[in-house]
């Protein structure tokens, strides 16, 4: 097996043109070592190896543990410039019990953010319950509260009970 610590340590020092090559591999070579790494990098100072860590998280096929800290980190103050790239590795990550923060992110999110998170929502397979339905209609409320109620709100409104409505149809 190769080792990882060289890999890993590309991904912390200066970024080259190496960098996603050491990326893929640690993807490939996956592994309860190197998803405790990349979760740990996903809070390391330059936000480049955070991006990098992401990527690496989504190209583990065993990557379940790592989802949650993944979404910790696209909602963290440090990360708020980089969090549509960090979205952007959601895609390999099985979101099934995900769906009410995907939503919460497509209200609240930036706009890479709220695109990534509404192209997630409807190209991705969820666990619909009643319960996934009353949360995301709790959020939507929430959001409709303190939103400003300008011809944006009214488009993403159109969309949203689209959207709810299309959910609440399903478990039907």
């Amino acid at each position: 097996m190769m080792e990882i610590d060289p890999l890993i340590v590309q991904l912390k020092g200066e970024l080259d043109s190496k960098v996603y090559e050491a990326s893929d591999s640690l993807g490939k070579i996956g592994g309860e070592a190197v998803l405790n790494e990349m979760i740990i990098l996903l809070q390391h100072e330059q936000s480049d190896t955070r991006f990098l860590a992401a990527r690496t998280l989504g190209l583990i096929e065993e990557n379940a543990i790592a989802l949650d800290p993944l979404l910790e980190a696209i909602q963290t103050k440090e990360n708020k410039t980089l969090a549509g790239d960090l979205m952007m590795n959601l895609e390999g990550f099985d979101l099934s019990a995900k769906y009410v923060e995907l939503f919460k992110l497509f209200l609240t999110g930036s706009f890479k953010v709220s695109v990534q998170a509404k192209e997630l929502l409807d190209h991705k397979e969820f666990d619909i319950t009643s319960r996934v339905i009353r949360k995301a209609k709790k959020h939507w409320e929430h959001y409709t509260n303190n939103a400003k109620q300008d011809e944006l709100f009214e488009l993403r409104k159109v969309e949203v009970d689209e959207m709810l409505n299309d959910l609440q149809n399903f478990l039907d």
